[in-house]
């Protein structure tokens, strides 16, 4: 996690049509989040989009990807999240 121009991104690891949707955080600080939807027409990247948001308690809007799109290993922005609270949420979740 890090913090550019008062917003926060995150590293995470997209893995799609995963049978259980969830975020879970990896020995390395990355964040894996599974999702059931297929990288295809950027449905997964659109499900990443709402499984996170709902995981750090902000509006969908609030998460974008900016970097990695069409990659696995995604760089995401989340705007109006404090950094200390997101620093709490990541290292409560559960290990991957």
């Amino acid at each position: 996690m890090k913090v550019v121009d008062g917003t926060v991104r995150l590293v995470v690891q997209v893995k799609p049509r995963s049978s259980k949707e969830g975020v879970a955080r990896a020995a390395d600080g990355t964040l894996v989040v599974r999702v059931r939807a297929p990288p295809v027409d950027g449905e997964a990247n659109a499900r990443l989009v709402e499984v996170l948001a709902a995981a750090l308690g902000v509006r969908k809007g609030d998460v974008s990807v900016v970097r990695g799109a069409s990659a696995r290993h995604k760089e995401l922005a989340v705007l109006g999240l404090d950094p200390e609270r997101a620093r709490a949420l990541v290292e409560a979740l559960p290990g991957a």
